[in-house]
């Protein structure tokens, strides 16, 4: 017997009908589906949720400000540049436990509004502790800015080491009211 028939086995035919289905993979994973496929489906809503554009207006409401106008209505802008940091890093300055607020009064025609950007270093800690810190700080100034900031100046509020992300809420505010009454006297 040759070495290649000694290798080869006989092997029978099998039925197609006996043979299970075959398991193919799906593409978003197994998801609680029965591997059944005489089981029933689960059960669906029949009918899509409509929303119109009235329901949603009287479910999202602006917030309102202290006076009674829509907070929305406050824009302030956010510096993005180098340039205008750089600029505000060399106008008035003070500092307070949780914040450190740098100012400039901005030229005539220059821009309008309030303008207002964050900063905070890695002394500051991680990208978590960072992140934290300046939402924060963006949410300090929303609420503060609007009504105790002047037209026509630049703030940076700077992120202080272990403490911005950590100290409660109402003192961050209390900082940056008593930090804007010190810059603009």
């Amino acid at each position: 017997m040759n070495r290649r028939a000694r290798d080869e086995a006989h092997v029978p035919t099998i039925q197609p009908g006996s043979q299970e289905p075959p398991r193919v993979p799906r593409t978003h994973g197994h998801q609680g589906r029965a591997q059944d496929p005489e089981c029933t489906p689960r059960k669906r809503p029949c009918q899509a949720e409509r929303v119109s554009a009235a329901s949603l207006l009287t479910v999202l409401k602006p917030p309102v400000g202290p006076d009674g106008t829509p907070a929305v209505s406050v824009c302030l802008q956010v510096l993005k540049k180098r340039a205008d940091f750089v600029r505000t890093s060399h106008g008035r300055r003070f500092g307070t436990p949780g914040i450190h607020l740098q100012a400039r009064k901005r030229a005539e025609g220059e821009a309008p509004g309030i303008r207002v950007g964050f900063t905070c270093s890695k002394k500051v800690g991680n990208a978590v502790a960072r992140n934290r810190a300046k939402r924060r700080l963006r949410e300090v100034a929303r609420l503060v800015l609007p009504s105790h900031g002047r037209e026509g100046w630049d703030y940076v509020l700077v992120g202080r080491k272990d403490v911005t992300a950590s100290l409660p809420f109402d003192t961050l505010i209390a900082d940056l009211k008593r930090a804007l009454t010190k810059i603009h006297t």
